[in-house]
């Protein structure tokens, strides 16, 4: 693929400019009208689709992915949440009536759901695509506008999504500032209706700080450290595979790959046998020559998961590192400390620490004592998966799998405290960019006296409530 055009960064009068015609088109009502929303969503479905085959060159080109990871973990997530939001808008746009407590009898008591206005969304490198592109559906379903801001990491996929955006919507409904730092620094500067960002933790405190100058609602969509944890009673082999391909989606740079192991004792040695057997069946012995296993994004990414592997526990596999290729294979350490650096950080590589519990109170305990995060893992019984479940907080789990409540459009996705706030994905995209307002319909022949001055028995009023 020949290099891509790079957008000129917008300036700061740029920028203005753009969110102004963004302003006034919302202002103008331009997408308020349900089927006009439905058409766009139409049209930004047709876009992706005939550009498919440009976004898979281009992710290769800039992730080394193989066509079908990025149709499976980029493109296929897009298109379907688009078609859910197509089939289901006028249903979630329509007015909804609520119960109304008797001491308001007369009145009637509806939600209905209103465009915020103009959002901005910020998306990472990783998944460039699919997080840039999956809240713009709710945010267009909604009846926003928005102002879209991608990774400069991945040039080639800015592109092709350049060209779906030009396709798909009039640039006074959707609009794309390119750039680096220095372009979010410039759009956090300024007032939007709402902002959803998607990134590291460390980022979302500038984001939520700039957020808090004007109080602006907010989704982050952060990350952490996602423990797996592998109990006595658990399917080795199905717990193997499936960590083995959750881990190394995307060279593991991905916010909710397993990012640390913590597995019984006694299953330890065995777990980590077939977990190589895995690794080795998907991409080979030298996972470097397989089509199907992406890179690093780019050297600054691949030297800090390279100095992680280097500075504690044993190399039980892998471990091999290729600066000029942006390559690190997929490795697996033991002997790894709670309190070891590779324990301080999400690692977002394929390098997977292994520690050893000998109880599930354990296991639990040293979850509990970091952050919560992204997402938790468990393999093992039912019951025992019951108290790992209730006894921590996780923004999202998965008993006997890894990753796979992402792809379930109609479970809401998002973290919890360090993790990040709010949720989206199906209806939960819709209401995260929607004003849910509630409106009370009250009568003129029915009028209680009771809640005026001077003001009666409180033993009425208590009649009433009950």
């Amino acid at each position: 693929m020949t290099a891509p055009p790079t957008a000129s960064p917008p300036t700061t009068d740029t920028i203005d400019s753009q969110r102004d015609k963004l302003r006034a088109h919302f202002a103008a009502g331009a997408t308020r009208n349900i089927g006009d929303r439905l058409d766009a969503l139409k049209r930004l479905r047709s876009a992706i689709r005939a550009h498919e085959q440009e976004l898979c060159d281009a992710l290769h080109a800039d992730l080394h992915k193989a066509p079908q990871e990025s149709y499976m973990t980029e493109i296929a997530i897009v298109l379907n949440e688009i078609n859910l939001h197509i089939r289901k808008l006028r249903r979630w746009a329509r007015p909804r009536r609520v119960g109304t407590p008797l001491f308001m009898f007369g009145s009637s008591s509806r939600i209905v759901p209103q465009p915020l206005g103009v959002a901005l969304v910020i998306a990472p490198w990783n998944y460039p695509f699919q997080l840039l592109v999956n809240p713009l559906v709710g945010a267009i379903s909604a009846g926003n506008c928005a102002m879209l801001k991608p990774s400069p990491y991945v040039p080639a996929v800015n592109s092709v999504i350049r060209q779906i955006v030009a396709e798909a919507f009039d640039p006074a409904h959707v609009a794309m500032a390119e750039g680096g730092r220095e372009v979010n620094t410039a759009l956090l500067a300024r007032q939007w209706d709402y902002i959803f960002f998607t990134g590291s933790p460390a980022l979302g405190h500038v984001v939520m700080q700039a957020a808090a100058r004007f109080l602006t609602p907010l989704t982050l969509e952060l990350g952490g450290k996602s423990p797996c944890i592998v109990d006595r009673g658990a399917d080795l082999d199905i717990a193997a595979r499936r960590i083995a391909w959750g881990k190394l989606i995307n060279a593991g740079q991905t916010c909710v790959a397993p990012d640390y192991l913590l597995v019984q004792s006694e299953l330890r040695q065995p777990l980590i046998s077939r977990i190589a057997h895995y690794i080795q069946r998907s991409y080979g012995r030298d996972a470097r020559q397989s089509p199907d296993y992406p890179r690093m994004v780019n050297t600054e990414a691949l030297e800090r998961v390279a100095g992680l592997i280097a500075r504690q526990g044993t190399v039980a596999y892998g471990g091999e590192v290729d600066p000029a290729d942006r390559y690190i294979e997929p490795t697996i350490i033991e002997g790894v400390r709670p309190d070891d650096p590779i324990m301080q950080q999400e690692i977002f590589g394929p390098v997977l620490p292994v520690i050893t519990y000998d109880t599930l109170d354990e296991a639990l305990a040293l979850i509990n004592a970091g952050e919560k995060p992204l997402a938790l893992y468990y393999f093992g019984p039912r019951l025992s998966a019951r108290q790992a479940i209730a006894r921590t907080a996780s923004g999202g789990a998965c008993i006997n799998d890894v990753v796979m409540h992402l792809a379930n459009d109609r479970l809401p996705f998002g973290g919890v405290g360090h993790s990040g706030m709010g949720k989206y994905h199906g209806r939960y995209s819709f209401e995260t960019f929607s004003n849910l307002r509630a409106v009370v319909r009250a009568s003129t022949r029915i009028d209680f006296p009771v809640r005026y001055a001077p003001y009666g028995k409180l033993s009425i009023l208590k009649k009433l409530i009950k």
